[in-house]
């Protein structure tokens, strides 16, 4: 994860700042939207000075990337004001663009504060088991995905990769974290929770059907993805994701989500639409 954020600069001189990047390995063949996405965040960061914290993203993901090909992401100075800035860049493979982000930057003051509460009642990470530990039948190449993975996940309630477990309900909460510790740069911090903000967030749209990752013939694609910095936070420490899902009508599912530290403190909002085909429903 790391390699993939650490973006090179172009020394080309154009009217736009320019950078490239790697993808790391994903078995589908696809690049993973929030590789992208961080990827993209990162890249408009090295554009700002350090005082400008990124607040806030709105990307679209255009087209399916290739995990086996590197990335060019290409930077937009919108604006610079006062107190924020606004960037927008672009992700292109082989010259087309795969995702389009607009982000904004703003130098810190103080003001209003306050913030939703974490649910109460939700086990800590330690008493629950690993996505390893808890679907012993997988096959052990699946295994090894999941434990070569940077990120650890554990879910309150249980995975849904090979079955739904339990109630149908549009909601659920997972602990996540890096596996290893990282530098304390906060800009790292806030690309690796960008990073990490698109993983399980389409579940609980499955949840609410019964629907398993693993189940035949199913399509699922993230179409955009939105998230708002409140706070800053360590990824390498356990945080707690709770997402729930609004609506799902004409096979796009809504899905939202809050990031907190275990201590309560609420970091990050995230929003993504899915797409979502599942050929029994047809």
């Amino acid at each position: 994860m790391l390699a993939v954020l650490d973006l090179a600069s172009s020394d080309a001189r154009t009217t736009e700042d320019i950078f490239t990047g790697v993808s790391q390995h994903m078995p589908t063949g696809r690049v993973f939207g929030g590789q992208v996405l961080a990827q993209a965040v990162v890249a408009a960061e090295r554009t700002l000075p350090d005082d400008r914290t990124a607040h806030s993203m709105h990307g679209y993901f255009l087209r399916p990337g290739d995990s086996t090909s590197g990335l060019t992401f290409s930077v937009d100075r919108i604006h610079d004001g006062r107190s924020f800035s606004t960037r927008r860049t672009q992700a292109y493979q082989e010259g087309v663009p795969i995702f389009s982000m607009i982000a904004s930057f703003e130098r810190e003051a103080p003001g209003l504060e306050h913030r939703a509460a974490m649910p109460d009642g939700v086990p800590a990470p330690e008493r629950i088991d690993s996505i390893e530990d808890r679907l012993p039948g997988l096959h052990p190449m699946t295994r090894r995905f999941f434990a070569d993975n940077p990120i650890e996940l554990r879910h309150v309630s249980s995975p849904i990769y090979l079955a739904v477990d339990g109630e149908q309900v549009a909601h659920q909460a997972v602990w996540m974290r890096t596996r290893r510790a990282i530098p304390d740069d906060p800009r790292l911090h806030r690309a690796a929770l960008a990073y990490m903000s698109d993983l399980t967030i389409q579940e609980s749209v499955l949840r609410a059907h019964g629907i398993a990752w693993s189940q035949p013939g199913l399509k699922v694609a993230s179409l955009d993805h939105a998230m708002w910095w409140h706070r800053p936070g360590r990824v390498d420490d356990w945080l707690l994701y709770v997402q729930e899902s609004p609506s799902a009508r004409g096979g796009r599912g809504l899905s939202t989500g809050r990031i907190y530290t275990r201590e309560g403190e609420l970091i990050a909002s995230v929003a993504q639409e899915i797409m979502v085909r599942v050929p029994a429903a047809d």
